[in-house]
């Protein structure tokens, strides 16, 4: 963009001095032609009076040129005048003229014929002219014609050349990757043709990325939904699953529902294909507004008639109040008066605590099924009631105490674990937080950060975090960290503002830090303004953005290059046994498919063994973390 303006003011200068030169030289020609000409004129004089004079000496005596000749050489405004014959002066004429110098005078000195010397002194003839009011004005009037069709001149000109930056302008933010800048820029740049070209391409390049969005999210609800219910399949489950577990035990506390249909034949015969269709959908949206205020809920359709719900992070008591709610939205449907409506439905649960394995879970889930639907009515079930986790015993008023003294006290902590490159080179590092309770023990951040949601302090709680990364981390080495930020924390005025200051202060340790966000908060809150504002903020402020758990909803992949994120991160039900499961592996391709030509790096998270990691690379995974990449960065 520099060599464009300077080659358009190089071009423009370069006019205005060649247009300067040809009106110089036009001039300096029409002054040394106005100055040979009336030489001319005034030699053309004198030969007319030697002429004269040849004459009147043939003719009459040398007395007489006393009589007129003055009058003659004064019309001729002549100095001295000497005319002389064999050394005697015949006539002899002089005039003072104070307004010439004598040096700049002309002197003409001819013989004549009859042995005539002619002397003749004369003022230099453009010297006697002076220019009149009529004169001038054509003067002044020519000098303002010549000004004004430079100034329009230049003007086109320039205008001409700003097309030309105008086009290397888009050029330069189309090689940048600033798509949308380039589009809204000016299009009336010169050629004007290649403009419409430029912005036709744009626009079918915006198309593409659009189509290229919709295919990948055609191909993961092939994928990952029930095309019946549009909700998550068994694939899908068995993802999320796997995901709230470690070895296949399971890491947080919740719940797990099974919801099942009985006599599914005779309601099908009855209803048909289409009802029964009907049916699911209208079920499925009900029990998916019952489930929206529960955070990281899993719904979906383990088979033909099951439906599956799990919900971490839930006490018992809201379990026990869920699967009520659950079965009373449901049965006030119209299609259960079908059939047998006091037989229909039956609804098994089981509360689950982390270390409770995956397997044990699901079959206790089961056995509370076959329970509730011993009982032969529309009922609900929950297996083994006395599951309760010490940790979420607390209430909310002492969850909220615990956090503050936490926060006052500072006895929050940071964890680090590697992300490596696929030649095991250590890019960053993701910062896990945690907390210590009064005794000394540490506090797992899947326990206090629901609760630090619901009591409005994860913005202390990160903040504290950030100022250990920037004051405590960053300063012993040169390292990248990487650093989850939430809805909260990134609408938070106050938070906002103190970033901004901060990174302001620290300018440098900004390009050393990457803001992670759930891809589920970009998706619901895309339109908030204030998420927008901390986004661009953050980015423009030299910080890197990363989207994490990509791949734990069904949604669209546009946002990825809208909000330029620089560093998309694979949920870990994505990746675990990616090596066996063929569905993960070309919901990946897709993903990065997708992402082509973007400078956009893929890392995945939650890397458990030499297969999925060699089968990642494979796939054209940039970077993961995980247990088995930190036992190769240990080494």
């Amino acid at each position: 963009m520099k060599l464009t303006k300077i080659l358009t003011k190089k071009i423009t200068s370069f006019w205005l001095l060649s247009l300067a030169a040809v009106a110089f030289v036009f001039l300096l020609c029409a002054v040394m032609s106005f100055i040979q000409l009336t030489y001319a004129f005034q030699q053309q004089k004198v030969t007319e009076l030697e002429t004269i004079l040849v004459e009147h000496s043939k003719q009459s005596t040398n007395s007489q040129f006393a009589t007129w000749l003055p009058p003659v050489l004064s019309a001729y405004n002549a100095v001295d005048f000497t005319l002389s014959q064999g050394g005697e002066i015949l006539y002899e004429y002089h005039q003072e003229t104070p307004s010439v110098a004598r040096n700049r005078l002309t002197l003409y000195q001819n013989q004549l014929e009859n042995g005539l010397l002619l002397t003749l002194t004369m003022p230099p003839p453009f010297a006697l002219h002076h220019l009149g009011w009529s004169e001038w004005l054509a003067l002044i009037v020519g000098f303002i014609a010549i000004g004004i069709f430079v100034r329009f001149g230049h003007g086109w000109y320039s205008r001409e050349l700003d097309g030309i930056e105008q086009l290397a302008l888009r050029s330069k933010l189309i090689l940048e990757g600033n798509l949308a800048q380039a589009t809204q820029q000016s299009t009336n740049g010169k050629p004007r043709i290649i403009n419409r070209a430029i912005t036709k391409l744009l626009s079918d390049l915006d198309d593409a990325h659009k189509e290229r969005g919709r295919l990948d999210q055609f191909i993961r609800k092939d994928t990952f939904l029930d095309k019946q219910t549009q909700i998550g399949n068994a694939i899908f489950f068995q993802n999320r699953l796997d995901a709230l577990s470690h070895n296949q035990k399971m890491i947080a506390h919740g719940v797990l529902m099974l919801i099942e249909f009985d006599d599914m034949d005779l309601v099908e015969e009855e209803l048909g294909e289409s009802g029964l269709k009907a049916m699911f959908t209208l079920t499925t949206e009900a029990i998916t507004s019952v489930l929206a205020q529960y955070e990281d809920s899993i719904f979906a359709r383990r088979s033909y008639q099951q439906l599956v719900i799990v919900i971490p992070q839930l006490s018992l008591a809201e379990a026990d109040q869920l699967a009520q709610r659950v079965l009373k939205t449901c049965l006030a449907l119209p299609f259960y008066g079908l059939g047998n409506p006091d037989n229909f439905l039956h609804l098994g649960s089981a509360f689950f605590k982390a270390g409770d394995l995956q397997v044990q879970l699901i079959e206790e889930a089961e056995m509370a099924l076959r329970a509730a639907q011993l009982q032969r009515v529309n009922n609900w079930f929950m297996y083994d009631k006395g599951a309760v986790d010490e940790e979420i015993a607390k209430g909310s008023v002492r969850w909220r105490s615990f956090l503050e003294n936490a926060l006052v006290a500072k006895r929050f902590f940071t964890l680090q674990q590697a992300v490596v490159d696929s030649d095991n080179r250590v890019l960053h590092y993701e910062v896990f937080s945690r907390a210590r309770d009064n005794q000394g023990n540490d506090v797992r951040a899947t326990l206090f950060i629901p609760m630090a949601n619901k009591c409005g302090l994860m913005p202390q709680i990160e903040r504290q975090i950030i100022e250990q990364v920037l004051f405590r981390l960053m300063p012993n080495n040169e390292a990248t960290y990487c650093i989850n930020l939430s809805l909260d924390t990134l609408v938070s005025r106050a938070f906002v503002r103190w970033i901004q200051s901060t990174l302001l202060e620290h300018r440098p340790l900004a390009a050393r830090l990457i803001f992670e966000i759930s891809e589920d908060i970009i998706v619901k809150h895309q339109s908030n303004p204030a998420l927008v504002k901390a986004l661009d903020m953050l980015k423009k402020m030299g910080a890197k953005l990363a989207v994490d758990h990509v791949g734990q909803h069904v949604v669209g992949t546009h946002y990825i290059q809208e909000y330029h994120f620089d560093l998309v991160k694979l949920h870990r039900s994505i990746v675990r046994q990616v090596h066996q499961r063929s569905e993960n592996q070309l919901f990946i391709r897709s993903l990065i498919g997708g992402l082509y030509r973007a400078e956009v790096k893929v890392i995945a998270e939650g890397v458990e063994c030499f297969e999925e990691w060699q089968t990642l690379k494979i796939l054209g995974v940039s970077a993961a973390q995980g247990e088995y990449l930190e036992q190769i960065v240990d080494r």
